[in-house]
């Protein structure tokens, strides 16, 4: 935690949620849950459940406290059952933790955790990608330059780029959706012996009551489900770097097609002419962050034997740290769109860049119909060229052609070099990508 960079590096309602307080939170839960699950199975008596329970809940623990008590033993589970011991006391102390081993406990924690942060930051994600739907929707037809490796290519329409956005934020929402949030109980080696014929029952109650799915049989080396979360995670943030990437390029002052209009935001320490978009800024700096944390968490997955020495203990920090980034990613891009200003007339105008030169494409495919493909090339390709050089605007300078003139009229030439009548499927796939998210809302 960083009073200093959170409020951007860990910014928005995702940070509450991976903070010591909620870990702390899901390892008591899981504490009390095991007590539960352990009485509906008839291992110990109802009345020790529930103590354990009350004390796990309304007790008094010190994440600080825990956490320096814990580099004796490698974990915080460890220091937190002596502390729910002796708060507990009396017989219903004695079984405390009954039959579990630390990593149940904290592995069970991080499934609770994550399911936790997961609900929330599909909320983050839903506003986000209604924003988006929106803003796609009202400029489906606002015609910009579609750019590929940074150059004008052919025209799109901003929608159709906002539309991409939406889609794949819908698609690492379903992602996130589909996680396995199962918990952890398998004892020492994960036999569950210490809990006799009862363990299997016991796994069951323990799973029902904390809502988490119940395994076919304890994971502590078998990581998939970090993997998959982690991965899930990752393709979040990469959505949102893309997206808050390209926001930022659209704002440089040379293309100047958006803008982020907020009170008292985009100012520069020494420059007073400065307007950055300081929000997308902030999404691509949080959402950057996270390709090296899921390599760090699908690196971990190597765990010898029953139990790891080492690769179980690095998750707990990256994955924290992961939820952190991709919540402030999405937090920030959010951010970014309410408060987007869009120039649809600079849009148009940096079309006219080129004086033409962007729809030569389609000059091409009308005039090989009457001439054949490698002729109609050759000739508006030589009519282009001399219009970057400054020879005169493009549609002249093909009506004047000798070729070109004698298939295809001024007016024609004019049509064809509209931006605005070369757009292909790009209205169809906005609708279909706006339909499809009407469809699973």
């Amino acid at each position: 935690m960083s009073d200093l960079f959170d409020p951007i590096l860990a910014a928005g309602p995702l940070r509450d949620e991976v903070s010591d307080a909620a870990w702390l939170r899901g390892l008591l839960d899981a504490e009390a849950a095991l007590a539960e699950a352990e009485a509906d199975a008839g291992v110990i008596p109802r009345e020790h459940a529930d103590r354990i329970a009350a004390v796990a809940r309304d007790g008094k623990f010190d994440p600080a406290a825990i956490g320096a008590k814990s580099v004796g033993v490698g974990n915080p589970a460890a220091p937190l059952v002596r502390e729910l011991t002796a708060q507990v006391g009396g017989e219903a102390g004695r079984v405390v933790h009954l039959g579990a081993t630390s990593q149940d406990i904290v592995d069970t924690a991080a499934m609770l955790v994550s399911a936790r942060a997961v609900d929330v930051l599909l909320g983050e994600v839903e506003a986000c990608a209604d924003r988006l739907a929106e803003l796609a929707r009202e400029h489906a037809g606002t015609v910009q330059a579609g750019r590929t490796l940074l150059q004008q290519a052919l025209p799109v329409t901003f929608g159709f780029q906002l539309a991409g956005w939406l889609s794949g934020l819908d698609a690492a929402a379903d992602r996130l959706r589909a996680q396995r949030f199962a918990v952890q109980l398998g004892g020492a080696t994960g036999t569950l012996a210490s809990l006799g014929e009862q363990g299997p029952a016991v796994l069951a109650a323990f799973a029902r009551r904390l809502g988490l799915a119940e395994p076919a049989m304890p994971w502590h080396t078998e990581r998939t489900r970090i993997a998959e979360l982690a991965g899930a995670l990752g393709s979040l943030a990469g959505v949102v770097a893309g997206a808050s990437r390209s926001l930022v390029l659209l704002a440089q002052t040379e293309v100047g097609e958006i803008a982020e209009v907020a009170e008292g935001s985009g100012g520069s320490s020494t420059m007073p002419h400065k307007r950055n978009p300081v929000a997308a800024v902030a999404a691509a700096a949080a959402a950057q962050q996270a390709p090296g944390l899921v390599a760090t968490l699908l690196g971990a997955m190597a765990q010898e034997h029953q139990r790891a020495a080492g690769s179980w203990h690095a998750e707990w920090r990256p994955l924290t740290e992961l939820f952190r980034s991709t919540g402030s990613a999405v937090h920030w891009l959010r951010t970014s769109l309410d408060r987007l200003q869009v120039d649809a007339d600079r849009m148009r105008a940096n079309l006219d860049l080129t004086h033409g030169a962007l729809l030569s494409e389609r000059v091409t495919t009308a005039l090989a119909a009457e001439t054949g493909r490698l002729e109609a090339h050759d000739a508006v390709s030589a009519c282009t060229r001399r219009a970057l050089a400054g020879e005169g605007e493009l549609a002249d300078l093909l009506a004047e052609d000798a070729l070109v003139g004698k298939h295809l009229s001024r007016e024609r030439i004019g049509e064809l070099l509209d931006p605005a009548g070369y757009l292909g499927s790009a209205r169809f796939f906005v609708e279909r990508v706006l339909e499809k998210r009407k469809g699973t809302s």
